[in-house]
């Protein structure tokens, strides 16, 4: 698979088809893979989902419109997909801070949102280290958190999360019972949709005693891709989070199998240099 020709004629589908109803189901079959793994790479390499980035280029060619034609606002509204002229002056002050009405007649500070595309950067970075391994069905259990990704937000609730369980004590009764994994750090039930993810702090097992209320969580059998990430938490594993989908996806012949994410956090001490971690992604052979 040309990785960087099919992704970006997933975004030109997008802007040949903006006064149509899009599909996230079309976008993926544009590019030649599966709904959740474009979603997923798209959400990881911009920032924004699918949908927000077609309602965001929606709008600004719906600016344009505005402030070069005689249109009614109306029929512009319902042009680019909004069900009432209220609904799109709303969307158009939030980005503008003023109204259609308004810009039309003043035509200025109006903010333009372009078109995306992908590209491969070569940074110069030390090879990615990783392995390819076959994993048997298993079963954590720990303590979920529903989370969003949305503006990186995800990056900081994650870190609150696991202090979270270290000051009331939770992560002391999993360390405890933990297993060869340790206790792990697990991303799963994705809705890319509304940029949305579960996140479980979980030890390998079904039933733990010390905790009042906890998830079990079974994942099925898949072939993993294994990442080695060295240095300090948070920011070793999150740097190594975004060299996966921005850098190992694009360059290899393997999609995301949409299944749990995994985060495996081995002995020692959390903020050296040195500290080993592991991220775990199913994938498919393509």
């Amino acid at each position: 698979m040309n990785w960087i020709e099919d992704m970006n004629k997933a975004l030109d589908y997008i802007e040949e088809n903006l006064e149509n109803n899009i599909s996230s189901e079309d976008v993926a079959k544009a590019a030649h893979v599966s709904k959740f793994y474009f979603l997923r790479i798209f959400n990881i390499l911009s920032g924004i989902t699918v949908g927000e980035y077609i309602r965001q280029r929606r709008l600004s060619l719906a600016v344009k419109e505005v402030v070069s034609t005689k249109h009614k606002i109306v029929d512009i509204s319902l042009k680019y997909g909004y069900e009432t002229p209220e609904a799109f002056t709303k969307a158009f002050k939030k980005l503008h801070d003023i109204s259609p009405s308004e810009a039309r007649k003043t035509k200025e500070n109006l903010k333009a949102f372009p078109p995306f595309s992908f590209q491969i950067i070569v940074r110069g970075e030390e090879k990615m280290n990783y392995r390819i391994v076959k994993k048997d069905e298993f079963k954590v259990v720990g303590i979920k958190k529903r989370v969003t990704n949305k503006n990186g937000e995800n990056f900081k609730a994650i870190p609150k999360f696991w202090d979270q369980l270290c000051e009331n004590g939770s992560y002391s009764i999993l360390d405890k019972n933990k297993g060869k994994l340790g206790v792990m750090g697990i991303c799963y039930n994705f809705d890319m949709e509304c940029n949305e993810f579960d996140y479980i702090i979980a030890i390998e097992g079904e039933n733990i005693d010390g905790l009042e209320e906890f998830e079990v969580l079974n994942i099925k059998s898949h072939t993993f891709a294994i990442f080695e990430s060295i240095g300090p938490m948070p920011k070793a594993i999150q740097d190594t989070w975004d060299r996966i989908f921005a850098e190992w996806f694009p360059a290899t012949k393997y999609e995301h199998a949409d299944g749990p994410e995994l985060e495996v956090y081995y002995p020692g001490d959390s903020s050296s240099k040195d500290y080993k971690s592991e991220v775990w992604i199913p994938i498919i052979d393509k």
